[in-house]
Formats: C-alpha cells, sequence, structure tokens
C-alpha cells in the first residue's frame, strides 16, 4: 500500500530536524549546518538524501558510533594536497572543514584536492560541490560508501554507490550529481519506506544478480551499476581517489547507514579549481552560457518538450517546493516522528 504525502513548509520542516539532532546531543551549530543540508535536498526533489536519513543518524549517534563533538584534523599539507581525519565525526560537520580547507588552498595555488578519511555520510555531494562553487571555484566531490553494489560480472557485494558530483560557479549555471549506480540506493529505501511493493526497471538486481522490480528484492539484493562495466569502473575511480588515496577504508571496511555494529568510516574527496587562473570569472560564465545554449537548443526527441541540462529539474523543483512546501511520503514523517519521541521531542502540528 502506498503511503499518501504530507505537505510542510521548508522552514519548519529544518527546525524539527534541528531540533531532533539537538535532543540527540548534536551540537547547536553542528546540528544546524546538518539540518540545513538535509533539507536541502529535499527542496531540490532529491527526497533520497533528505530528512529522511536523520532516523539513521540519530540511530548511530545514540549507538555512539559517531563522535558528534569531532570536526576533524589535518593529518598533512603538501602544496594543493591535503590529508583530513574525520576523527569519526558528523559528516557534514567534516566536509564543511574540507570545503573550507579546499578553498583556501585553492585561493593560494589555483587548485586543491582535500582527502578526508574516517567520517560518516555527508548527505548529498550536491551540497559541497556547491558550496565550492558558490566561492567562485569548480567545485568536484566524491565519497565511497557501503559496499552493497557487486562489480560487474560479481554477485557479492563490495562496492558503495560511490557519488561523483560536479558544479560550477555562475547563477545555475550547471551541477551534476549522480551515482555510479542506475539510481542512489537511498531512493530504493524510501520506495520501501513508502510502501511502493515495485521500482522503475533498471535500478536494481536480486541477490542472485538478476534484474528485479520488486521493492523488497531489490532491498536485500543490489543496485544496478550504471552502464554496466561503466559504472562498475567508475565506482572503483572513486574509492581509489577517496578510501585508497586517502588511507581510509576500503571496500567492506566501509560501515554505512543501515550497518549498526560498528562505525561507519567513510572517506571523501573534495576538489577546488580556481577559474580565473585559467580566464576571468566573467569570460567563463558567458561561455557557459554558449555551452548550454549550445545543448538546449537542439531539436527534442520523440517524448521529450525540452533538452534539459545538469542542475535544471533541481532548481525548477527547489523554486516550486519553495512556493507549495516540501511533500513528505507518510512513511517517512512517521519514521521521523517516531524518531522525535525517541529522543523526547513532539512533532509540529501538520
Amino acid at each position: 500500500m502506498i503511503s499518501p504525502v504530507i505537505v510542510i513548509q521548508p522552514d519548519r520542516l529544518k527546525t524539527f530536524a534541528y531540533q531532533i539532532l539537538q535532543k540527540g546531543g548534536v551540537p547547536a551549530d553542528y546540528a544546524e549546518l546538518v539540518a540545513t543540508s538535509l533539507v536541502a535536498s529535499n527542496l531540490r526533489g532529491v527526497d533520497s538524501h533528505g530528512v529522511q536519513l536523520l532516523v539513521f543518524y540519530l540511530e548511530h549517534i545514540q549507538l555512539k558510533n559517531m563522535n558528534v563533538e569531532a570536526t576533524g584534523r589535518i593529518v598533512s599539507e603538501n602544496g594543493p594536497c591535503v590529508v583530513y581525519d574525520g576523527e569519526n565525526g558528523l559528516g557534514q560537520v567534516v566536509s564543511a572543514e574540507c570545503v573550507r580547507h579546499a578553498v583556501r588552498v585553492a585561493k593560494q595555488s589555483g587548485v586543491s584536492i582535500v582527502v578526508a578519511r574516517e567520517s560518516n555520510h555527508f548527505g548529498a555531494a550536491a551540497y559541497w560541490s556547491q558550496r565550492i562553487a558558490d566561492a567562485g571555484f569548480i567545485g568536484i566531490s566524491l565519497c565511497n560508501a557501503t559496499a552493497l553494489v557487486a562489480p560487474w560480472q560479481g554477485r557479492e557485494k563490495r562496492l558503495g554507490t560511490n557519488p561523483i558530483c560536479m558544479a560550477v560557479p555562475g547563477p545555475r549555471r550547471w551541477l551534476l550529481d549522480m551515482a555510479t549506480t542506475t539510481v542512489a540506493l537511498n531512493k530504493v529505501y524510501r520506495a520501501m519506506l513508502s510502501g511502493k511493493p515495485e521500482i522503475p526497471a533498471g535500478w536494481a538486481l536480486d541477490i542472485d544478480g538478476n534484474p528485479t522490480t520488486d521493492t523488497q528484492k531489490a532491498v536485500e539484493g543490489f543496485p544496478m551499476p550504471l552502464g554496466g562495466y561503466k559504472g562498475s569502473g567508475l565506482a572503483v575511480m572513486v574509492e581509489i581517489l577517496c578510501a585508497v588515496l586517502g588511507g581510509g577504508a576500503i571496500t567492506t571496511e566501509v560501515g554505512g547507514t543501515r550497518v549498526y555494529n560498528h562505525p561507519m568510516r567513510v572517506s571523501h574527496f573534495f576538489m577546488a579549481i580556481d577559474v580565473s587562473r585559467f580566464l576571468p570569472l566573467e569570460e567563463f560564465d558567458e561561455r557557459m552560457v554558449r555551452l548550454a545554449e549550445s545543448l538546449k537548443n537542439v531539436k527534442t526527441a520523440p517524448g521529450y518538450e525540452e533538452v534539459v541540462i545538469a542542475g535544471e529539474p533541481e532548481w525548477r523543483e527547489e523554486e516550486r517546493r519553495l512556493k507549495t512546501g516540501i511533500p513528505l511520503d507518510e512513511g517517512v514523517w512517521k519514521a521521523l516522528v517516531d524518531t522525535a519521541q525517541k529522543v523526547g521531542l513532539e512533532a509540529p502540528t501538520l
């Protein structure tokens, strides 16, 4: 049975998320950061990386799997290269520090790479690439994740959905955020929480490695690698740049939001590129406009009204939800309310 939908205004949802985190023991500034980043995903229509994650975050916090006080530390800084130890802090807190260092070093060197280890789930990668882009740099964010995906031609879990994200400076010019699987696994879990018995074809494989549209079999099985062996190769690339390069946990050593018997030990990769070292920022923006127009001003394929570029659907959804509110499946809302009650907090009246 599919859950009905409730609608809540963004500010009220952010306040509720903030209060849950604070009641759960997260310091105020950190709770504000985490709540803001999650609601930002809901606003963009990326509900799989929105407030539904609080349910899992709070479980880990209560089990002492996360150090809510930690910000992490720089292990080494050599020219434009930084290695950062998250010291098991909240993923958003660690990422905010890494982004700050990425921008700082890129201002000095023109480019920077910050690799973090021993961190936790950081929400949507787009939030961090956009932060770098807002500072006037090209921002690239990657992270490894729970081993839930079989390598191509295998049927045992070894890789995460390992997202790749890039944003460019300028007023909503281009923002790509993609898993190296057909969809992020959280979309499958959202379908489960929402009571949807089936998911679209191409999203997942069952435990035996066969394509499935059955939601429960998908949860028990594996996400489908994006483009087959190509997606599998990209996932390994992310694993190398995040975990191998930074000295972090690799493949099955990584925990996860739904793995409660040990810390997540996630690794991140952040890169900032100073556009002005190549050409004036204004010229870069003009060239991005030309590129977008070149892509969009083509005849559309059957069944499509326009060509959209990376970031456009999410920006449009954000504008809509800022006006009309954020829809949440009742199953997701109930899980949030249950989590709030566990920490002694009453849910807002809808």
